[in-house]
């Protein structure tokens, strides 16, 4: 048996995991790599394996990062069954067919740009061909560490006849329009046997509606002790608003955690309360904008929970809101659809007839043209627009009008990874190139951890204590290994000596390296 991490390997993005039993291949997530172009050239890299040999893919959640590849996945071959909740499903299907939208327009306009400057658009060619090369060299690396694959099966999935396009979409509406039919509801807590001998459980993960932590119990054929794998996904925070807390797991034999915030601890909610408080009556009374790049789901709710309710106790103002991001009003609809996810808190509030998820009079931005016309709505103003790292979306397009205003602030409320253009901005960048432009960083830069999705490094540690608990290391139960993912490098070193010391292996692996699972 055994594990290769094809994905979210010393790097927040793009989480893939494949496990092989030896009679079943099912595959844990299939994202896309996000950040900067270093970043996102890996979606070109070939998947690694042939999707056609897949039994099954169990989803963990619907953030880019985690689905945004199934298109692909089912393009090169992929005919199983997508295991989710409902929930996830249905958010699945709006992330998916955004992203092969915008896929679609940024190809159409760069082969605009191509035919009106074809030597800038050759040297990009070249630029990005070396990037890819990069990249591919990256994958290699971590194929030939031990244990590993030939590095030559990573490119055996591809077809005879490989032309790279950088400018091409990496699928099509269609493409995504494909992976629908495949999604499978599966409700919490309930286990499937989703290949032969791998049987999953979805367990409720905390971090946005419908996501979920994995239990997969991998059976042997010679009547053996079951192997029992536990992946974090992406693990929410006790305590949040809306959703019910991550759930605690007591056992396994390897651990697959997510690692963003270690070396973190966020700041007490109440504190990041009174920091978003600070920052909104600062923006009123100095009649300025500000912007809050946040992720579609999750952040988008969370922060209009928020804001609402400020307003209803009166410690803000009614600063006019713009949400501009049409995916988030979709989800924000998705979100009304299933109280059955909610914490008690959230409930409550339902019941009495009050809605946390929407802020008194805000305006929902319809299209582009509407999105342009807030440049000149009367100020104060609020934009909450996405993507949350500046990586794209139309908050890219308001961060290039508002960084040059002193007037103006820019509030990032989730993690900023390195290499985004919302991490240069968080670490001091006093310039920023956007559009082939160059802006100068006059705005404020402000910073909101504890509204964080991702569970910090205390609440890590919290989380796989419960592995561990009343036990020691070697007892029935505890982890052999935990590996570390999702996480960038300084995040994972730092976390490391911190499981240890709850008496843990730790292995932080490499991006397509495969370890056995014995």
């Amino acid at each position: 048996m055994e594990l290769t991490f094809l994905g979210g390997a010393r790097t927040v993005t793009g989480s893939r995991h494949l496990v092989d039993t030896g009679r079943a291949r099912v595959l844990i997530d299939c994202g896309m790599f996000q950040g900067g172009p270093d970043e996102t050239m890996r979606n070109r890299i070939p998947l690694g394996f042939d999707p056609s040999t897949l039994d099954a893919v169990v989803l963990t959640h619907a953030h880019l990062d985690h689905c945004g590849l199934l298109p692909l996945l089912v393009h090169e071959g992929f005919r199983g069954s997508i295991l989710c909740t409902a929930a996830t499903a249905e958010l699945t299907r709006l992330v998916l067919l955004d992203s092969a939208k915008l896929q679609e327009e940024f190809a159409k306009r760069a082969k605009r740009r191509g035919r009106r400057d074809p030597e800038r658009a050759a040297a990009d060619d070249v630029r990005d061909e070396r990037r890819f090369e990069a990249d591919l060299d990256v994958a290699l690396a971590g194929a030939e560490s031990p244990g590993g694959p030939d590095p030559e099966d990573l490119l055996r999935g591809a077809p005879p006849e490989v032309v790279l396009d950088f400018d091409a979409p990496i699928y099509t509406v269609d493409d995504a329009g494909a992976v629908l039919p495949m999604l499978r509801h599966v409700p919490y807590g309930m286990e499937h046997e989703v290949a032969p001998g791998v049987l999953v459980t979805l367990l409720d993960a905390g971090h946005i509606l419908g996501s979920s932590l994995i239990r997969m119990r991998l059976t042997h054929l010679d009547g053996g002790r079951d192997t029992l794998i536990v992946f974090s996904g992406d693990l929410g925070r006790p305590g949040t608003p809306i959703l019910r807390d991550p759930t605690a797991v007591p056992e396994a034999d390897f651990v697959v955690c997510e690692s963003t915030y270690g070396g973190r601890e966020h700041e007490p909610t109440e504190r990041s309360t009174q920091i978003l408080e600070a920052v909104v009556n600062d923006v009123a009374a100095r009649k300025g904008a500000l912007l809050i790049p946040s992720f579609a789901i999750g952040r988008t709710q969370e922060i209009v929970w928020e804001l609402d309710r400020l307003v209803s106790e009166g410690r803000i103002p009614d600063v006019p809101l713009y949400l501009d991001s049409p995916m988030a009003k979709a989800a924000s609809d998705i979100y009304r659809g299933h109280p059955e996810a909610y914490d008690q808190e959230t409930r409550d509030l339902l019941a009495a007839h009050e809605s946390p998820l929407d802020y008194p009079g805000q305006h929902v931005v319809r299209n582009a043209h509407e999105s342009e016309r807030i440049a000149h709505a009367r100020r104060p103003l609020i934009i909450v627009a996405s993507s949350g790292m500046l990586t794209g979306g139309r908050s890219v397009g308001h961060a290039q009008r508002l960084l040059p205003d002193p007037s103006a602030t820019v509030l990032f409320v989730g993690y900023q990874g390195e290499g985004s253009l919302g991490g240069h901005l968080v670490r001091g960048a006093t310039t920023a190139r956007i559009g082939g432009h160059e802006v100068q960083v006059r705005a404020r830069i402000r910073t909101l951890d504890g509204l964080s999705a991702h569970a910090d490094e205390p609440e890590l540690i919290a989380w796989l204590g419960n592995f561990v608990q009343g036990r020691r290391p070697g007892d029935a139960g505890v982890p052999k290994q935990v590996f570390l993912v999702h996480g960038d490098p300084p995040a994972q070193e730092a976390l490391v000596p911190r499981v240890e010391a709850l008496g843990l292996d730790v292995r932080v692996p490499l991006w397509h390296e495969t370890v056995a699972l014995d």
